[in-house]
């Protein structure tokens, strides 16, 4: 393998690359390449729909994941094969942009290289079934588009149905109809109109996670949750009609910048100085109190003598708060974060109706409630164990980018495999008007389409191909919302199942899967060199003669 790259020069070899190198060309690269992607999409091939399994994930110090989420399982999971790890690229993506959809996409590209490879076996050449695929693409996402309908914000009830859709399957099953109301009411709050359209930050709703309780505890909090205790104990733990100041100031005597000595010679003096620092202390204290608030969040720290003070005004203080809930708590309470003390107003400050601490958990947290009017809320996630609040944690997120997702295209489609067939059948009809080899490619991105029905009737214990049939039957004749309900194992409408699905979820999955199997599929040739043989010049078998050492 390593004199694969050579050169022929009056019969003498010459050699371009390194000893040691390993480099696959032409069938064997595209074989190998396309074997790694499959093997991707069939680890998590097996949790699509609400009848998937989960995967339990154990990392070499014995930490645990048990999850149904395909992103979360192919991240933890340790991949080597360059073209494997491409696979979860396109997971993360359809993570970032959707927040949901993450196994369909990975199934859906290890499915179209599958039949990729069967066309190769025909000597069709990559850039054709590349070609094809583009075009089948492209045309997916016209009929995508088609058989979308509208959705706005008033249509809580179909908003509550891509949160259940997003979450069936998961370990939340129970709780799913409570979970999704708090996830609705969530993205409800934060969201805000710009011109016609809707804007959503999914990063103005924070998941704050805490075990004991059961997924029924989990509840929306219109504000947020601080992970801090009240600093001092004779501070109120409860003030109603809070009036919040946010400082991102310390409230202690700084030391001095530049190296200075102080004398003190008597001990009058070192009183006077004491005195000095309290007094400092005492009028920043002033400051705050002055500008009539009763709640202070402050991003650094709160001396003791300074804590004393606030106490005894009667100001609930937390200190050392994160940036990041700072931000979010300006956003919640309609406060200014106020770096300079001399800056602070009574206009400045935030509202809320109740800021309590309370012990959750057997750890105390800080919970500013009824915000007037928030652009930013947190969802207190409950489960009875760690693991257990991890994946409703997940499940929660994914139902948050759904329900967002879906309100800022504005359009959703059926679920249950439903699109995928409607796209697969018009796609076989488009394909005929292309000539030979471009058709076959169309064809083969149409029949890919389908193993996404296909995998919900199989994790649903159904017959795949009798399932198929059924579907194809239902859609030839029109009924273009049909879907397979894994539940009764019939095919039959999925709108009025209420498995309701954001139209972005689709059209990404199909992007991100199309292009990752076209870029995989112009491989054809993987050449990669072997660190050792760079490093010392020894010979491929690690040590010189060939013995490892370490082994």
């Amino acid at each position: 393998m390593a004199n694969a790259m050579m050169g022929n020069l009056g019969g003498q070899p010459i050699l371009i690359l390194p000893e040691g190198t390993l480099r696959q060309m032409g069938k064997d690269a595209q074989r190998n390449n396309i074997a790694a992607a499959k093997g991707v999409a069939d680890a998590v091939k097996t949790t699509l729909g609400p009848k998937g399994m989960d995967k339990m994930l154990v990392d070499s110090i014995g930490d645990i994941v048990i999850t149904n989420d395909g992103v979360t399982i192919l991240e933890e999971m340790e991949i080597e094969h360059p073209v494997a790890k491409m696979m979860v690229e396109v997971a993360k993506t359809q993570n970032e942009e959707v927040g949901d959809g993450t196994t369909t996409s990975v199934v859906l590209a290890g499915e179209l290289l599958k039949k990729a490879e069967e066309l190769l076996e025909q000597d069709i050449h990559p850039t054709v079934i590349t070609r094809g695929f583009k075009i089948g693409k492209d045309e997916a996402l016209k009929i995508l588009e088609e058989i979308a309908r509208p959705i706005s914000l008033g249509d809580t009830d179909t908003l509550k149905m891509i949160a259940l859709t997003s979450m069936s399957g998961k370990s939340v099953e129970r709780a799913s109809p409570h979970l999704a109301d708090v996830v609705v009411s969530a993205v409800k709050e934060v969201a805000r109109m710009e011109g016609s359209k809707i804007v959503i930050d999914t990063d103005d709703i924070k998941r704050e996670k805490k075990h004991g309780g059961s997924a029924e505890d989990t509840e929306l909090i219109k504000g947020i949750v601080v992970d801090k205790e009240v600093v001092h104990p004779s501070m109120p733990k409860k003030i109603d009609d809070a009036k919040i100041a946010l400082l991102d100031v310390a409230l202690e005597v700084k030391e001095t910048e530049t190296d200075a000595e102080i004398r003190i010679t008597s001990p009058e003096q070192m009183q006077a100085f004491l005195e000095t620092e309290q007094k400092m202390l005492k009028d920043m204290v002033e400051k705050v109190v002055a500008s009539g608030a009763n709640v202070l969040m402050c991003q650094k720290g709160i001396d003791d003598v300074a804590q004393h003070y606030l106490a005894k005004k009667g100001i609930l203080a937390t200190r050392r708060v994160k940036k990041s809930d700072m931000e979010l708590l300006a956003k919640a309470t309609g406060g200014k974060i106020i770096s300079n003390l001399d800056d602070l107003q009574s206009n400045d400050l935030g509202f809320a109706k109740l800021v309590e601490e309370k012990k959750i958990g057997g750890e105390a947290m800080t919970f500013i409630r009824e915000a007037k009017n928030p652009k930013a809320v947190t969802i207190l996630v409950r489960g009875s164990t760690e693991h257990v609040v991890d994946e409703i944690d997940r499940s929660v997120e994914d139902a948050v980018g759904a329900v967002s997702s879906a309100l800022e295209i504005g359009k959703i489609v059926a679920g249950a495999g439903s699109p995928e067939e409607e796209v697969a059948m018009r796609l076989r009809k488009i394909a005929e008007k292309y000539s030979g080899r471009e058709q076959l490619a169309i064809k083969a991105f149409a029949e890919a389409l389908e193993v996404i029905p296909r995998t919900l009737a199989e994790n649903g214990g159904l017959d795949p191909i009798d399932t198929l049939v059924e579907m194809r039957v239902a859609h030839d004749q029109g009924k273009i919302t049909w879907g397979i309900n894994v539940f009764s194992g019939k095919v039959d409408d999925a709108l009025a199942d209420g498995v309701v699905e954001p139209l972005k979820v689709k059209t990404q999955a199909i992007k991100s899967a199309a292009e990752a199997a076209e870029m995989i599929l112009r491989i054809d040739d993987v050449i990669s060199a072997n660190k050792l043989s760079r490093g010392g010049g020894m010979p491929p078998g690690g040590m010189p003669g060939g013995e490892d050492m370490g082994e």
